[in-house]
């Protein structure tokens, strides 16, 4: 037994390490995706395919301790919408939002986690203009080239079609400023 309680620690140790060290990693990829374009971003993960295995095991354990997550929210406003919308999921991520509406979800995201995903640059998505009726940016709304991104989701939404952004408040320097160039690009908000 007191060979067993060494190594016990040790395993306890090994496993808080490699928790910070996932933590660090997931942090500095984290600032990668927020400094750069889109474009280079996707170049990022297609030059180190484990850098968004990483990423996505750092963000499930930082949404795994708030209160709620942003998607969940983002599946009770579809499931009280008609089935029949067409919704564009920018940075989709493990699809957990097509997996859980009746809707038809385009799925677009840098690496495919799922075989739903389309893999694309999310200021260029494969779909025709004006063929969706709800855009979706859940935590994913990242890049330096945000207008052009906006812009895309823009150009994919029907007439009256509804854009959705769950983001953290720290994310934007001035919530307000990110509203107003909102409008600047055609949208009108209806909540915030």
């Amino acid at each position: 037994s007191r060979e067993a309680a060494p190594s016990g620690r040790s395993a306890a140790l090994r496993a808080r390490m490699e928790q910070r060290l996932l933590g660090a990693r997931f942090r500095y990829i984290n600032e990668q995706l927020y400094s750069c374009t889109s474009r280079e971003a996707a170049r990022l993960f297609q030059s180190d395919p484990d850098a968004f295995e990483i990423y996505h095991r750092g963000f499930a354990q930082q949404v795994g301790r708030w209160p709620e997550n942003p998607v969940n929210r983002i599946v009770r406003y579809l499931r009280r919408r008609p089935a029949s919308l067409v919704v564009a999921d920018f940075g989709c991520g493990d699809c957990t939002l097509a997996s859980s509406v009746r809707n038809k979800v385009h799925c677009f995201d840098l690496v495919p986690l799922s075989p739903l995903v389309t893999v694309c640059d999310m200021a260029k998505v494969p779909l025709a203009g004006e063929s969706v009726d709800v855009a979706v940016f859940c935590l994913s709304l990242m890049g330096t080239n945000l207008q052009e991104i906006l812009e895309e989701a823009n150009r994919v939404l029907k007439p009256g079609g509804t854009l959705l952004v769950a983001e953290v408040a720290s994310r934007f320097e001035d919530t307000r400023a990110f509203v107003s160039a909102m409008a600047q690009l055609g949208f009108k908000s209806v909540s915030k």
